[in-house]
């Protein structure tokens, strides 16, 4: 294994775990209607747009005027986007405790993320001020898995791609990664991203959560 001096998270998913049917369960009791809503009104393809900088009053207007008989799921979407937060992923946040206080790599964080709603999590995760740097693709104009994303990560902090990890829970972010030369880990879970890091020589300990 290349040596690695870079370590870079992806957060939802990875540290932050964020899921809409934590509200929409309530919104939307039934599960064939809901599948129906995200799969036709509050779509991915449409949320990664405010991922990618549009502005969220912008984008809720645009399903309103499209789909006015569920203007008021489509409000709730963002209007009720804090309670999507389940919490930090404890295994992994202990992971990157690990990677921390072990001070052997250099830590940064690239995230599709509004940056109308990033604000909250940076308020809400102590853990997200450990990294040395975090790229938001809403304050970029533009969103992974397109390289000009992780373009602007290795630019910024002059990172050597091919020393450098990439975490994330998206197969298609770990390919667009692994296309500028980054080792990419598609993160399934916890347990399975410790044993890959073991394996590669960056822990050398079991964490405790």
């Amino acid at each position: 294994m290349t040596n690695i001096t870079t370590i870079i998270f992806d957060l939802g998913g990875v540290l932050i775990d964020w899921n809409p049917e934590y509200v929409f369960k309530d919104v939307i009791p039934d599960a064939e209607r809901r599948a129906f809503f995200f799969q036709n009104i509050c779509t991915h393809d449409w949320n990664v747009e405010q991922d990618a900088g549009r502005r969220i009053a912008v984008a809720t207007e645009i399903l309103v005027q499209e789909h006015p008989a569920w203007e008021a799921e489509i409000r709730d979407y963002y209007g009720r986007w804090e309670e999507m937060l389940g919490g930090p992923i404890p295994e992994t946040v202990a992971l990157l405790r690990t990677l921390r206080d072990k001070g052997q790599h250099r830590l940064l964080a690239l995230t599709n993320w509004s940056n109308e709603t990033f604000p909250v999590a940076l308020e809400r995760y102590d853990f997200l001020h450990w990294f040395e740097g975090i790229v938001v693709s809403g304050d970029e104009g533009t969103r992974k898995p397109f390289p000009d994303i992780y373009q602007i990560l290795l630019d910024r902090y002059q990172v050597n791609p091919e020393e450098a990890v990439f975490i994330d829970d998206s197969h298609h972010n770990i390919l667009g990664a692994e296309a500028l030369k980054i080792k990419g880990i598609h993160f399934l879970s916890p347990s399975q991203l410790q044993d890959t890091l073991l394996a590669w020589g960056v822990l050398d300990t079991t964490p405790e959560v």
